[in-house]
């Protein structure tokens, strides 16, 4: 019997020890939001902020670069482990140039559209605050609640990015933040945009963040009707638009999106299962 204690105990040490490794390296925070309404729901009705632009509703259902942790060690064992930082790059890390992931694509009135969401690494001065600064407004980015580069130290940001036919790409969905938080169970967040900047397309594209347990995401729309959206990798020529996605560097969440039929639009999103 104490044989058995204490392999039990030394399981969950060090199940303890692999959780807090990931929390350390993985956790998400989410910023602010300074448009739009923002309904809350869900198993954990956690509220988080972010921020959205040419968008037509918001729902919300319920990195670090390394770290030092430290802990007693196993049963009979008394010493400091240390987990160090290893020293990386601006380009290893993508601090100039974004990891990027396509997560959905369509024709719409003849011109094809693409979403696509980037993730840029966090600066660790300000030269590289700077530079990354300046790469993104090259591509039209602009950062939330960033007023000068030296904000951007020390902080991840992301894009979502919406293009139609040769229009340059418009962002719809960004934040910069410390740290990504990561999602569980039935936690979901979404916008409701459009295919095009015209707004006979407002409310049918709907895209949105989900724990990475996550393998379904139904979308309702306004003529009671619904889409759902499960695992995919790839695309073929059979694509619906209507997929959950792993997105580069996003090692907390996965990435989902819904496309409403013509004529109708946006009204709610739910995992279910």
């Amino acid at each position: 019997m104490s044989a058995d204690r204490e392999n039990q105990d030394m399981t969950q040490t060090e199940s303890d020890i692999a959780l807090l490794l990931a929390d350390a390296a993985d956790g998400v925070e989410i910023g602010i939001a300074p448009v739009q309404a923002v309904m809350r729901g869900g198993r954990r009705r956690r509220t988080r902020r972010w921020a959205v632009a040419a968008a037509t509703a918001v729902v919300v259902l319920g990195g670090s670069a390394g770290a030092t942790l430290a802990f007693a060690g196993l049963p009979g064992e008394h010493h400091r482990t240390e987990v160090a930082a290893k020293p990386s790059s601006p380009e290893a890390r993508h601090v100039y140039e974004p990891q990027r992931t396509e997560l959905a694509r369509g024709t719409y009135r003849g011109k094809e559209w693409h979403a696509t969401v980037q993730l840029w690494g966090a600066p660790r001065d300000e030269a590289e605050a700077d530079r990354q600064f300046d790469a993104m407004a090259e591509l039209g980015l602009k950062p939330a609640e960033v007023r000068k580069p030296a904000d951007l130290i020390g902080k991840i940001s992301f894009f979502v990015t919406r293009s139609y036919g040769d229009d340059h790409a418009q962002q719809v969905m960004f934040n910069t933040v410390s740290k990504l938080e990561p999602f569980a169970d039935t936690d979901l967040e979404a916008i409701a945009t459009r295919f095009s900047p015209g707004a006979e397309s407002s409310g049918r594209l709907v895209i949105g963040m989900v724990a990475r347990t996550a393998q379904e995401v139904t979308c309702h729309w306004k003529d009671g009707l619904s889409s759902v959206a499960r695992p995919a990798v790839g695309f073929s020529a059979h694509d619906d638009g209507n997929a959950i996605r792993e997105a580069d560097g996003f090692t907390t969440v996965n990435w989902f999106v819904c496309v409403a039929p013509q004529g109708t639009s946006y009204q709610s999103a739910e995992v279910t299962k």
